[in-house]
């Protein structure tokens, strides 16, 4: 897949070129369905028809997710400005190149909700649609006439994911709620950073990109219910602050039987022991999971301290946790001693768990994400060579793909909505009083 584009166009476009053409041009040429070893694939959400009536992060996502399965996903933008993520982050020629990753596989149709024109033409959009993806606050659609109740009875086979700051239900339902606010909800940011210092943010938007993933496994859910359950459709109905709590592990447990509240530990892992972040001696830093009894074992005479491999009080991870200080302090003392890559080397001869931290530039220029297909070469649409993040889960006889580029906004207005029934002099009409 490292290839995607010259095995689309029959061309030796490999990892690490760019395509020397427009991708506007790219856009119009390539073909509907991909092509794996000369022969056409069925993706497996193929015919599946997905409305994203999302902005930002978490329904987008969702949907970006589902289009490089297969699914054909209308995204519905504001006119003149569409999704806000177009300018988020870092711009080139006044467009983000996160909506690259955000937005590929996806036709831009522009559509003013706040009018009734344009909510009649949404309704068409949904009337034979899969799948509805919307991260609006709770009310907003049923104010546009776009309610459950409405669309269900529009569309029976419906399915409508909902992703909001703290769901469709409960007393905080009204209030305002972004990735960051469901992170702080759900636990995660107390347990970010140093104790006794403000918490940090984990560095991505992981309370919008856990909703996603929650939403996308919904979705899933739903269509083989669907399917094997005589045809109707169902909500789904996803809160960001639980899909963070949900990862939580044994926060609650542990507050429910010894009335323990956890507290942030750097880069440690509280409870399990030892694992962390242990600088070398060029200021680099090497994170060691040393955890597993075995593997503790090998770790303690890697370093040399077979008093600390011997001592049966140290011989399960309860006990180690009790000496974690002891234990981290050898570990600190030898890679102080050496580089990171000499800690490295040393480690991984001994089968023990080790890593850099990498930052893009680790990523961008690592063996590994190429020979995964994870670092794949596309381009912007002044045909500026770009690199996208690859496709996950990687599916062995139905991968994902990406087909074709983030559009411009609006770029597929008049052909989505001529479809629809819409001819040319009522698109006219509607731009001059910015229905689209």
């Amino acid at each position: 897949m490292g290839a995607f584009i010259g095995s689309l166009l029959g061309n030796s476009f490999e990892k690490g070129q760019s395509p020397s053409f427009p991708i506007t041009a790219f856009a119009q040429i390539i073909p509907p369905l991909p092509y794996q070893n000369g022969r056409v694939m069925n993706l497996p959400l193929q015919g599946i028809k997905v409305v994203e009536l999302g902005q930002l992060i978490a329904g987008p996502f969702a949907a970006k997710i589902l289009a490089e399965f297969g699914a054909e996903v209308i995204k519905v933008e504001p006119p003149l400005t569409g999704d806000p993520l177009r300018k988020w982050r870092l711009l080139h020629n006044g467009t983000s190149v996160w909506w690259a990753v955000q937005s590929r596989n996806k036709q831009s149709v522009t559509l003013d909700l706040r009018q009734p024109k344009a909510q009649e033409m949404a309704r068409q959009l949904i009337r034979d649609a899969d799948v509805l993806v919307e991260n609006f606050r709770p009310g907003t659609l049923e104010g546009w006439g776009l309610s459950w109740e409405e669309l269900h009875a529009l569309n029976p086979k419906l399915i409508m994911l909902r992703v909001s700051g703290y769901g469709q239900t409960g007393p905080y339902r009204d209030l305002p709620g972004f990735g960051v606010i469901g992170e702080a909800m759900g636990g995660l940011r107390h347990l970010s950073g140093e104790a006794g210092r403000t918490p940090v943010r984990v560095g991505v938007s992981i309370g919008d990109s856990l909703a996603a993933l929650h939403g996308v496994i919904g979705i899933l859910l739903a269509l083989r219910h669907r399917e094997q359950n005589g045809g109707d459709g169902q909500q789904i109905d996803v809160a960001l602050y639980e899909s963070v709590f949900n990862v939580m592990e044994s926060l609650i447990p542990e507050y429910s039987v010894f009335n323990t509240v956890r507290e942030p530990a750097g880069s440690s892992m509280p409870g399990i022991a030892p694992t962390n972040a242990y600088r070398c001696n060029d200021g680099k830093y090497a994170l060691i999971a040393g955890n597993g009894d075995s593997i503790y074992r090998r770790l303690m005479e890697k370093i040399d301290r077979m008093d600390l491999a011997n001592d049966p009080e140290l011989e399960h991870n309860d006990g180690r946790v009790r000496h974690v200080a002891r234990i981290d302090a050898a570990i600190s003392t030898w890679t102080a001693e050496r580089s990171m890559d000499e800690v490295l080397a040393a480690l991984n001869e001994a089968r023990i768990p080790a890593g850099k931290i990498y930052d893009a530039a680790d990523i961008a220029n690592d063996p590994h994400y190429q020979a995964r297909d994870m670092l794949l070469q596309s381009a912007l649409d002044d045909g500026t060579p770009v690199t996208l993040p690859g496709i996950v889960p990687k599916l062995q006889d139905t991968p994902g793909q990406v087909r074709t580029p983030a559009p411009t906004l609006g770029q597929h207005t008049d052909a989505v909505l001529e479809a629809h029934g819409i001819d040319a002099a009522t698109r006219e009409e509607w731009r001059r009083l910015g229905v689209i």
